[in-house]
Order: structure tokens, then sequence, then C-alpha cells
């Protein structure tokens, strides 16, 4: 019998009943927001049932919550769904991090911080980037509202099994290159229906040497993949990591779990459906130009004539995606001004990612025009930050500092941008409208957003000028 995958391990692990036509899997965590458990709280009390293990689900309060004015949520319909997830969490029995709540975050940010997120669970969401927890070695996933139903009445799912895919980066990662520019290099080889049907596992020197922040975005966004999800084997970096976490294991209990989460790796003679190797070596920041995460370039070449390619719905596409973000083939990225940057979001609003845009924007002020926002993705994060004097250098700046929140990444809150506005995002989508009706989004990592906002168009952050001193002007940057 051949060795098993990272994915086997813990599918198997979780199988409670295999002769079914969909296996059913027993859930360990599951998380929930305000805006795709209505409908299944509602459907649970239809039907006279309870939640069954409140202690094996969390809630917060993230994607359609103001980040500044908390108090006074205006939108009646998101005042509502805050109001009815808070109510029936108490019903149920279930903890739930309302917005004043020192724990408040997103929900795929608040997971790993606290320590709910831990190798070999199997951990859903009514979000399709739950795949972030596949960072730890978890089996993570989005799920519908009758799904979300199932897991509340059952504590279990009924989920066909994926195939498996492993992505090795070869190579080590260049300076000023970051996970972001990574999983969009991905994203942009593979094609957004690349992963469909597959937990993809990524592996390769560059994983290894990734903090456990860089390798949640990596896991977060091959969702634009069409992957079920992402995985990387946890290791001494996962386990350092998660070490005295709210509600990690402690004392004799943490070290049988180290043990049993250090036998979740691919075995040697295990085989994948598909493996896939990507060289890094000479990669460059990343800039989407299209409407989906796959149309995207390097920051030194130019967006690509639709011509290139020989299928007809591929180049139909390319010429529609060019058409709504008005732009012009063959123009170099570089040279695409914008109107908004906006650093956040639960693929980029971890304390790395802002200290990354820190450094880039000491010493320096946002260009006249541009609005320019930060929203840290908890309450948590918002706090360390603050202490290490961060929101000082982004307020100097001209960045505005919110309160935690999805912010302009789902375009189901205040902070959306206007028809027309171009902007620099550090989210995970750029479909049409994403972040706004009419608005044009383009996916890029916290430094380069920074970059933008300053220099007001896409700036290679591999020739930026950093600075020591936080009282100097804007100086000339190539």
């Amino acid at each position: 019998m051949g060795g098993k995958t990272l994915f086997d391990k813990v599918w198997e692990s979780h199988v409670i009943d295999s002769s079914l036509e969909k296996p059913l899997l027993f859930i360990d965590l599951h998380l929930i927001h305000e805006v795709t458990s209505p409908q299944a709280f509602s459907k649970l009390k239809e039907h006279g049932r309870s939640v069954r293990r409140p202690d094996l689900t969390f809630a917060t309060a993230d994607h359609n919550v103001p980040t500044k004015d908390r108090d006074n949520i205006r939108d009646l319909l998101a005042k509502k769904q805050v109001e009815f997830l808070v109510d029936n969490c108490k019903e149920q029995g279930i903890t739930v991090y309302d917005l004043d709540h020192e724990d408040n975050g997103i929900v795929h940010i608040i997971g790993p911080e606290l320590g709910l997120t831990t190798p070999g669970k199997t951990i859903v969401c009514g979000d399709s980037h739950t795949s972030t927890h596949g960072a730890f070695g978890s089996l993570a996933f989005g799920i519908g509202s009758s799904e979300i139903t199932h897991v509340l009445a059952t504590q279990t799912l009924p989920q066909s099994k994926p195939r498996t895919m492993n992505i090795h980066l070869n190579g080590t990662v260049p300076e000023g290159v970051t996970a972001k520019d990574i999983i969009l290099k991905i994203i942009g080889e593979i094609g957004t229906n690349g992963g469909t049907g597959y937990v993809v596992e990524f592996t390769g020197e560059a994983v290894t040497n990734m903090s456990m922040e860089e390798r949640m975005t990596i896991c977060n966004m091959i969702l634009e993949a069409g992957a079920r999800s992402g995985m990387i084997a946890p290791d001494e970096k996962t386990f350092d990591y998660l070490k005295n976490k709210r509600f990690t294991p402690t004392d004799e209990d943490w070290e049988i779990a180290v043990r049993n989460w250090k036998q979740l790796y691919t075995d040697p003679d295990a085989t994948y459906d598909q493996s896939i190797t990507i060289d890094i070596n000479e990669l460059t920041p990343q800039v989407t130009w299209g409407t989906n995460p796959g149309q995207v370039v390097s920051i030194n070449h130019t967006i690509p004539d639709p011509d290139i390619h020989q299928e007809t719905s591929k180049r139909n596409a390319a010429k529609t995606a060019l058409e709504y973000m008005e732009l012009e083939a063959l123009t170099n990225i570089s040279n695409v001004n914008i109107d908004k940057a906006f650093i956040g979001s639960c693929t980029n609003a971890r304390i790395e990612d802002l200290r990354s845009a820190a450094k880039v924007v000491k010493g320096y002020k946002v260009k006249p025009g541009i609005q320019a926002l930060v929203v840290p993705g908890s309450y948590h994060i918002k706090r360390k930050a603050e202490k290490e004097g961060l929101d000082q250098i982004f307020k100097k700046a001209g960045f505005e500092w919110r309160d935690p929140g999805c912010s302009m990444c789902p375009g189901m809150n205040p902070d959306m941008a206007k028809p027309g506005e171009r902007v620099a995002s550090t989210s995970n989508r750029n479909f049409e409208g994403r972040q706004g009706k009419g608005a044009q989004t383009h996916l890029v990592s916290p430094a380069m957003a920074a970059a933008a906002a300053i220099t007001g168009h896409f700036t290679n952050v591999q020739n930026w000028n950093y600075k020591d001193r936080g009282d100097q002007e804007n100086a000339a940057i190539s």
C-alpha cells in the first residue's frame, strides 16, 4: 500500500461514514459571521433544532461592518445582521466576538491568532477564503448556507472527496517579492480554473522559509485558482506560532498535540493526482490588470495584448476586461495611475503586512488626491501595530487608520470605491464591481499598495528608496 498525502491523513481521520454517496465528515471547528449565518439560524429554528456543538462554533462580525463610527451602523440590513448574529449566538451558547469585543476581527485572522486553528483539524466557514487555515496543516474550506445549517445541527458535513495537487515552488524568494506576488504568479500560471476539484499542497524551500503569515496568504488565495483548499504541512514554525495561544493545549497536552501534529506530512512514497513546479528565482512584484486574479503581470511588464490568446474565449475575456478597466494593451503597468489604496482584508491585514507597508511609507506622504486606507485584520493586530508606532507612520503620511473589518474587500460596507475609481488593493478579488459598482481593482502586495499611494501609480518596490527618518518629504522615485 502506497504512502499518504497530508490531505489523505486529515481526510481519513475525519470520515464518519464512507458508504454514503458523499462521505460524511466530522467538523472540528465551525466559524461563522454575520452575512452567511442568518439563513442557517432561521432554518435551524424552522426545524426546531439546536446547535449540536456550540463549543466548536465561534462567531465574529466582520463583513459588512463599518471600520469607523462603529457604534452607528447606518445600513439597516447590516445592523440587523449583526444583531441577529449576536442574539442567536447568545441563545445557542456560541462564543461571539461582537464589534466592541477585544477579540473582534476578520474571521480568517482571529482563528489562527486565538489558537482556534490548529494542525489536522477540519475547519469550515460560510466564506470561500476559509482555505487560509490550511496554512496550519488543517483541511479548511468554505461552505454555503444549507451546509452551515447542517454543521450547526449535526457537527458533520457530507463532502465529495477532492483530488490532490502539489504545487512545488522551486528557488528562493527575491528581495522585494512577497507571498502575495507568489500566489498571484501561481494563479497567472495555472489559470482561475487550474485548481478546480483539487486540494493543493504547497511545498518547496520557499514555502519552508515562509512565515506563518505568508503561508496564510498563499493558502487564502489558492481559491482564486478554483481549488477547494490549500494546505501546508505543519513544522516548527507552525508550533512556535501556536504555542501559548488562548485555545491551544497547554503543558502535557501541548506535548501530546505536537507529537500528533508532527505526523501530518506527505509520505515520501505518496503520489498526488497532479504535480506542478513553478520557478520563483526571477519573480518580481505582480500587479493584476484585468477582472480576475489570473490576469496579472510583472510590475516591469506591459499589459498584454488580447490577441496573444489563441482561444477565442480567452481573447474575448481579455478584451472585455481591458474595456471595463479602461486600459490599453501594451501600456506599461507602471504608468497606470490610481485613485485609492487599500491595505487590509483576510489576505493581507496581519502585523507583518502592516510592517512591510509602513517600511515603505515611512518618511513619505500620500500623493494629493489619493485616499489611502489601512485596516488591521483584528483588534489584536491593531493594538500591536499601535504599540509599535505603525499607526503614527501611516497617519503622518496621510493614510486613514481604521478599526478592523473586511472593509473594501467585499464591497458590502461603507468602504467602497466609486464608479471609475482605480484601487491598488491588497485584497483577493478584482472582479467587476467587487469593491463597488464600476470600481477598477488591481491586486498587489501591501508594500506595492503603499508605494502606489505615495507615487500615484504602480511602482516597483524593489527600487524603492527606503528612509530611516520619518520627517523627510517625498523624493524622486524611479
